[in-house]
């Protein structure tokens, strides 16, 4: 088996990925939930860029996290010990050096909740008080008022009826699907349709 890792932009370096050699099918993977930061769109279009690079041999390995209880899901996104709301709140501090802002860092609580519409966990930062920001590398200023929210992340968990419609927009078919004990996450593979 010949393996080949790519380090790169997985939206500007799928070029990248080798072509397929005559006689070796290729598995392509793309593993640890990452698909689930995308929306519909901008999902299926990903998933439609690595099919047209599959040959009729060829696989896609996706891993995915799967729509649970509740309860977990919040819980796991809005930890006790507050590692979670540090990770969101760090956007602010980042964008504070990089783009020359002021966020006042301290002033923005950690929401996260299950929207069951969409199936996806939502981050977002909500200010405490009304505040004013300067982005100063933007030339933006950006009222907030107490209460207003600022999305940071969506993370979309995962069926196996919705995959299979993600793949079959995307012109691929669900071949073989794992999941571990609980059902909590799970492994799919796809061949070009």
């Amino acid at each position: 088996m010949a393996i080949h890792g790519i380090v790169g932009d997985f939206e500007r370096h799928l070029p990248a990925i080798p072509p397929p050699e005559p006689g070796r099918p290729r598995v392509v993977a793309f593993l640890g939930g990452t698909i689930g930061n995308f929306g519909p769109g901008t999902r299926r279009r990903f998933l439609r860029s690595l099919a047209a690079l599959l040959s009729p041999a060829d696989y896609l390995l996706l891993g995915t996290d799967l729509v649970k209880d509740v309860d977990v899901l919040e819980a796991a996104y809005d930890d006790a010990e507050g590692v979670t709301a540090e990770f969101n709140r760090n956007l602010l501090h980042m964008l504070n050096r990089e783009l020359d802002a002021d966020f006042p860092c301290e002033l923005f609580e950690h929401v996260a909740f299950f929207d069951p519409e969409n199936e996806w966990i939502e981050m977002r930062l909500r200010a405490r008080r009304a505040c004013h920001v300067r982005i100063g590398a933007l030339d933006l200023d950006v009222a907030f008022a107490r209460g207003e929210e600022l999305r940071t992340e969506i993370s979309a968990k995962f069926t196996r009826s919705r995959l299979i419609a993600d793949y079959a927009a995307s012109g691929l078919e669900l071949a073989e699907w794992f999941t571990d004990d609980d059902g909590v996450f799970a492994l799919s593979l796809a061949s070009p349709g």
